[in-house]
């Protein structure tokens, strides 16, 4: 299909006003073709996963974090190691595009993928976060319980949990990635516990404080990227080719 008529298509879904001020995305690097069959799909583009990116001959990559996270000039400058990535992408003649808070706030987007993972019911945006998704549990839980479900359900193997809340969980409110300082929000709205990751210590006294429940589980939650954008771009196009690589790997825990 034409690129431009894919590019457009899901900017409905992700258009450019839903990304968070000071954000990037959009042509990371490259031309764009003009048709499109094969895209590639990542949570990040790096060294790893390079290879399996040409072995798989794509017209276009579409990656979540942005592959460029600033000026491409400053960016280029400061990492030697990103550089010479770009400069064999360039050689290669591969874009890469990458959607990551527009991402994140679209309908139907990461956001609504984790809660759809976790499974809740009427699942809807928080009023003061439009970004995180909330809804309640089929059943109520034990927070420890809950803890260890959501574990399970968005395949990582650890987790923070704070418990200084009610002890059981009905209602649950969720951002992806570093979303962790709209648990006030969350907390306001009625939510029994709020879902995200990269807490900073004083966040954890002050939840702590404010007697809530917390559970912060690790950035890779977000490879449910290719997942929910597969089945995006299949409801574009069902001819379109997706080859979609999770090489994302959680830090040992010692």
């Amino acid at each position: 299909m034409k690129t431009s008529t894919l590019l457009r298509k899901l900017a409905a879904y992700y258009p450019v006003r839903l990304r968070e001020p000071g954000d990037f995305g959009g042509l990371m690097e490259g031309q764009l073709p003009l048709e499109v069959k094969r895209i590639f799909l990542c949570l990040d583009f790096d060294d790893e996963i390079y290879e399996n990116a040409i072995a798989a001959k794509p017209d276009l990559i579409l990656t979540h974090h942005p592959f460029l996270y600033g000026s491409k000039t400053k960016v280029l400058a400061d990492d030697p190691i990103k550089k010479n990535l770009y400069e064999r992408l360039e050689k290669m003649g591969i874009p890469v595009y990458s959607y990551h808070t527009n991402f994140d706030a679209g309908c139907p987007g990461m956001n609504d993928a984790l809660a759809e993972e976790l499974g809740l019911l009427d699942v809807r945006p928080l009023a003061g976060a439009p970004m995180a998704r909330g809804g309640s549990l089929p059943s109520p839980m034990a927070v420890r319980d809950f803890a260890n479900y959501a574990k399970r359900k968005l395949g990582i193997s650890y987790g923070l949990l704070i418990s200084a809340g009610k002890g059981m969980v009905s209602s649950v409110a969720i951002v992806g990635g570093g979303g962790w300082s709209f648990n006030p929000i969350a907390q306001k709205e009625g939510y029994d516990i709020f879902i995200s990751g990269d807490i900073p210590h004083h966040a954890r006294r002050e939840i702590t404080l404010r007697h809530y429940d917390y559970l912060d589980l690790p950035h890779e939650i977000e490879r449910v990227f290719m997942k929910q954008m597969t089945k995006i771009l299949l409801n574009i196009n069902h001819s379109l080719t997706i080859i979609s690589v999770d090489n994302e790997k959680l830090p040992e825990l010692i």
